[in-house]
């Protein structure tokens, strides 16, 4: 029970609103319902003491979280269902959707979470929003998390569901990936290491407010840490039991330290109220100066993973913008 108190209290400082913050009203330029969650949402918080080493915590943790997301998506879409896909040992989930007879277009999707948290069958309400806008089937992919299975299992589980994408009727012009926070920074990798090894790369990549640098470097990473109702101030050295010795800047780890030569065209969507602003902007400089084609599409006054919350008008808009730059895209790749 003491366990269980804990991971919920941890889960509600840092996902969920409570009381308001005077001290940062929210914008009237924003819709009433993301007004209403903003000045809601408390900030400044401090993390409570959760030990990512025991398991049955983290079980705990895991399953709370993820039922809040579930229950966030069917609030989008109360008939939301998945259908499992075995993707070479790889479980991936279509939402909405069967896997299409005919292979065609596809949006593979990497949840966030920290590389500790999230699962591809509850992380469901941005692509419900994203499949509906588009018409084209999303699937969730799964991939081990830490601590049990620190870097590079999760990125190779990835990697092994794009690759038999692309050894089952899918080039790499009709598929594009994204992500959201550690999702965000995961498909930068994907696509890295898709790009090192010589295959066939994505039409798009999108990252939505994405962790690139995992030595937590960049303005807003101090500005905002009072500011951001989402990501609370909690202790350095919480990226440690997923980088498992090696080294932060790694360009798999921190995506900001790659060297973004022949890289697919990138959306990078984050809101003004994240502390990692900082890491979207940087990435769009460092992605630019290497040729990349770049949009840092910046929302005013939103929070990180606003694309999931129910109700808000701009958590629909920036989806509906996903879908639009991937669609463009595939045309393009045609």
């Amino acid at each position: 029970m003491i366990t269980r108190t804990l991971v919920l209290l941890a889960l509600l400082t840092v996902f969920g609103p409570a009381v308001g913050d005077e001290r940062f009203p929210a914008p009237a330029s924003l819709s009433p319902e993301a007004q209403a969650y903003l000045n809601k949402a408390k900030t400044g918080a401090m993390l409570q003491s959760v030990d990512v080493t025991d398991p049955k915590m983290m079980a705990t943790m895991r399953r709370a979280l993820g039922g809040m997301f579930l229950r966030m998506a069917k609030k989008i879409d109360p008939d939301v269902y998945t259908t499992e896909q075995d993707l070479g040992g790889i479980k991936g989930y279509w939402i909405n959707n069967p896997m299409p007879e005919v292979p065609g277009k596809v949006i593979m999707y990497f949840h966030g979470g920290g590389y500790i948290l999230g699962s591809a069958q509850e992380n469901l309400g941005s692509g419900i929003r994203i499949s509906r806008a588009s018409n084209i089937p999303v699937l969730s992919v799964e991939f081990r998390l830490a601590p049990e299975h620190p870097f590079p299992a999760g990125l190779e589980d990835s990697l092994k569901a794009y690759r038999w994408m692309l050894d089952n009727g899918y080039e790499g012009k009709d598929i594009a990936i994204y992500g959201d926070s550690s999702g965000g920074g995961q498909v930068l990798a994907i696509a890295l290491a898709a790009r090192d090894r010589g295959w066939d790369l994505p039409a798009a990549v999108v990252a939505i407010s994405p962790l690139t640098d995992m030595t937590e470097q960049g303005d807003t990473r101090i500005i905002l840490k009072d500011v951001d109702p989402i990501i609370r101030t909690v202790s350095t050295g919480r990226y440690e039991h997923f980088t498992d010795g090696e080294s932060k800047t790694h360009p798999l780890i921190s995506p900001l330290y790659a060297d973004y030569k022949d890289f697919p065209p990138l959306l990078i969507q984050v809101g003004t109220r994240e502390i990692l602003l900082s890491d979207a902007t940087r990435l769009a400089q460092v992605a630019r100066a290497a040729g990349v084609e770049v949009v840092l599409d910046v929302w005013d006054g939103m929070w990180h993973g606003w694309h999931d919350s129910p109700d808000v008008p701009e958590a629909e808009q920036a989806c509906e913008a996903v879908a639009d730059f991937v669609v463009a895209h595939f045309d393009g790749a045609m």
